[in-house]
């Protein structure tokens, strides 16, 4: 992404050459690039993206907000954030013998991300197949790649129409914004299809729901001295207006919108879909976390302890049990939960009852149960478990999306549809 940010100019010279020499410096010259986006200290020192990382940029038809996410397993948990606040995404493969295989593998984090995107609402993708002048442009390589994604990426929900394949050198910047050049030579013998950039501007974008309450989930929070914070997030639903006072759930606080940023600039207002800073004043910073939600007081957000969900089980060893502990993730949070009740799978395709309150959920079962948070207090304290702000799929679809994983793995995703 870093090669693609400079040739459309939004990395600049000074910038790049910076990146360079810190890079090689460090023992890690072939890092230069992420650097463009990595830009923690101890993102640099690691070599891997840790948290989300925001960009802008403009093809000749579509503004983009690119989120660049962690890929790492240990950061699952950031990327889900990032995936919940996109339209689309862009996977990228590397194409180098041994490498796509150990990423799709069974456990492997190429499978993981694409089963967590769909599952959260993510309906276009397109797969850049990276390194390919590591194969020597293989043409054989790319196809046979090409045909281990296609029917997985089906069979997780994508329709083919809104799958595309792109092949790329990004380190080269061959097939990014264009093919020319020595190193573009081997490509173009054997593709005379779009680049990246294209295919990125034939994005369609989705309807947003502008007419219902707003619905900030927050992704990141970043507190000062005194009263108010700034906060960033992508509005699932509604308007919000600089001057306007909203509810902060859970919780009894409220808040007023000191000013808004999209897209770097300021404006008096933003619509769903937007990703935007929003600057808070009237409110102690303790009380606006990561995972809250920002709606109006004349239309809060539920609050659920317990619900109902709709769920399909992901590629297990170990069933979901009743009774069993898993960890529930919805937005940017993520809380302690109970597995409480299996009360029936489903046929996938009518949704009939198969069987009513099943024993244990296996692989790929579809199924309907009941999740209740846990508290987290030590044994003998009081418990006070705060409810999750959730919607029922059916009123606001991204409220309403859901995942669930157990022991550092994704189980199982969802949509809630009945709220106690």
């Amino acid at each position: 992404m870093g090669r693609l940010l400079y040739d459309i100019g939004r990395l600049d010279e000074k910038t790049r050459r910076a990146n360079e020499r810190g890079s090689t410096n460090a023992g890690k010259s072939s890092f230069s690039w992420a650097w463009g986006l990595d830009g923690t200290l101890e993102e640099r020192n690691r070599g891997i993206t840790m948290d989300i990382a925001l960009q802008i940029f403009s093809t000749p038809h579509r503004q983009i907000t690119v989120l660049d996410a962690p890929g790492h397993k240990d950061f699952i948990p950031n990327m889900i954030s990032g995936a919940s606040q996109a339209d689309c995404a862009l996977l990228v493969v590397d194409a180098a013998v041994g490498e796509f295989e150990s990423g799709f593998e069974r456990g492997g984090q190429t499978r993981e991300h694409l089963l967590l995107v769909r599952s959260l609402g993510v309906s276009q993708i397109i797969v850049a197949i990276n390194k390919l002048d590591q194969v020597q442009w293989s043409q054989a390589r790319y196809k046979e790649i090409v045909e281990v994604l296609k029917p997985f990426l089906v069979q997780s929900g994508f329709t083919p129409g809104k799958v595309k394949f792109v092949p790329v050198a990004a380190m080269e910047g061959v097939n990014l914004i264009a093919r020319q050049g020595d190193e573009s030579k081997e490509l173009n013998q054997w593709y005379n299809g779009p680049t990246l950039v294209d295919l990125l501007d034939k994005l369609e974008p989705p309807a947003r729901d502008i007419t219902s309450p707003l619905r900030l989930p927050i992704s990141n929070v970043y507190k000062g001295q005194g009263q108010g914070a700034a906060i960033t997030g992508r509005l699932c639903a509604g308007v919000v207006q600089v001057g306007e006072r909203l509810r902060v759930l859970p919780g009894d606080e409220s808040a007023v919108v000191k000013s808004i940023d999209i897209d770097e600039e300021t404006a008096p207002w933003a619509a769903a879909g937007s990703n935007v800073t929003i600057q808070l004043t009237g409110i102690d910073p303790v009380h606006v976390n990561i995972g809250s939600v920002l709606c109006p007081p004349t239309d809060l957000v539920p609050l659920a302890t317990s619900f109902l969900a709709r769920v399909i089980v992901f590629d297990i060893d170990v069933p979901i049990t009743s009774g069993s502990s898993i960890e529930l993730y919805h937005h940017s949070r993520d809380v302690p939960a109970t597995a409480k009740k299996l009360v029936s799978t489903l046929d996938r395709a009518t949704g009939h009852v198969i069987k009513a309150n099943p024993r244990v959920l296996t692989k790929g079962t579809t199924a309907e149960i009941q999740i209740s948070l846990r508290s987290t207090a030590v044994s003998g304290a009081p418990s006070n478990i705060r409810g999750v702000p959730l919607e029922p799929f059916a009123v606001n679809k991204d409220m309403g999306r859901i995942l669930i994983r157990r022991g550092g793995e994704t189980i199982a995703a969802g949509e809630s549809f009945s709220l106690n």
